[in-house]
């Protein structure tokens, strides 16, 4: 029984392990993170770029009702968020499920008799885990269309940049109608300025190039992410970042600051490194892979920088 049991043991912890690593590694991990104001909860108007609207979000430091930010955690290192991963959500309650169902004498395997049954329990859990994640991957990767052609040098080039966009009239669950905003040409070029930027930075690893373009909220998640990889031994590197089509969402402002929804389809070369070998373990360092999200802006009204304060992964058509 200890062969058989030890084997179990080993197969379930590297499942468990691996669960995290099938998570998205450029810069938001694939998930939709930040805050939208008084609209976080509210769902963003579909555009022609993401007709299927957004995802809820996975992190946020915005509770229900209020748009104000969280403080970090007690203890917490200097720019971190909370820790994400195969515990923290749907493999967490299928694991708590199962250790709750073995406690009483039940389980996957239905006899729950003998500490090899009890293992077999936690190992199904594990790869039952992972395969939820490879579908919810595959279906991500199946809504990003996959680029045609070269980049468009100018994607947002559809925007009607001196109209006034204020909330989406006839949203459920949407915010009460705010103060429009007027967004220019310029700042359509600086929201897609940032999509650069901060994949730049990103790549690097520059902590201050990225609180340059991003709210503390949303730096608190990309230090956390690379703590992530630096835990497993990985870099992440995203290059050459194209904008391929984008257009607005909705726009708003509130409490003295501007907000701005865009939904931006872009390209890039993903590839994540073995930090020791060098070696690619993840994407390519060759082949593009297109990506569809709503990225939400912020900034000091009026005249003051757009920072990005959301990333929000896109729902099915």
């Amino acid at each position: 029984m200890r062969r058989p049991a030890k084997f179990l043991a080993a197969l379930a912890a590297f499942a468990i392990v691996a669960g995290p690593m099938l998570a998205e590694a450029r810069p938001g991990g694939g998930g939709s993170s930040g805050s939208r104001g008084s609209r976080t909860y509210s769902a963003p108007a579909p555009t022609q770029t993401a007709p299927g609207g957004a995802q809820r979000f996975d992190r946020t430091a915005t509770q229900p009702g209020s748009p104000a930010t969280a403080a970090p955690r007690p203890g917490a290192l200097p720019g971190a968020a909370p820790q994400r991963g195969f515990f923290g959500s749907f493999g967490g309650a299928l694991l708590a499920g199962g250790l709750i169902g073995g406690l009483l004498g039940y389980g996957l395997f239905g006899g729950g008799a003998g500490f090899g049954a009890f293992l077999g329990m936690l190992l199904q859990i594990a790869l039952i885990g992972v395969v939820v994640m490879l579908v919810m991957r595959f279906f991500r990767r199946r809504q990003q269309p996959a680029v045609a052609g070269g980049p468009q040098p100018h994607a947002f080039q559809g925007q009607p940049g001196a109209k006034q966009f204020g909330a989406a009239g006839g949203l459920k669950g949407a915010a009460p109608a705010a103060p429009p905003v007027t967004l220019t040409p310029a700042d359509y070029q600086a929201f897609e300025r940032t999509l650069v930027e901060m994949n730049a930075a990103w790549s690097k690893r520059d902590l201050a190039a990225l609180r340059a373009v991003a709210t503390p909220e949303m730096v608190s998640y990309f230090a956390q992410d690379l703590q992530d990889l630096d835990a497993r031994g990985w870099r992440n590197e995203t290059r050459d970042v194209r904008l391929e089509q984008g257009d607005l969402s909705e726009a708003w402002h509130e409490d003295g600051e501007d907000y701005a929804t865009v939904a931006m389809r872009f390209s890039l070369l993903d590839a994540t490194f073995d930090t020791a070998t060098n070696k690619v373990v993840e994407g390519s360092t060759t082949e593009r892979q297109t990506a569809t999200e709503l990225w939400t802006f912020v900034r000091k009204a009026p005249g003051g920088r757009w920072m990005l304060s959301a990333i929000q992964q896109t729902q099915m058509a």
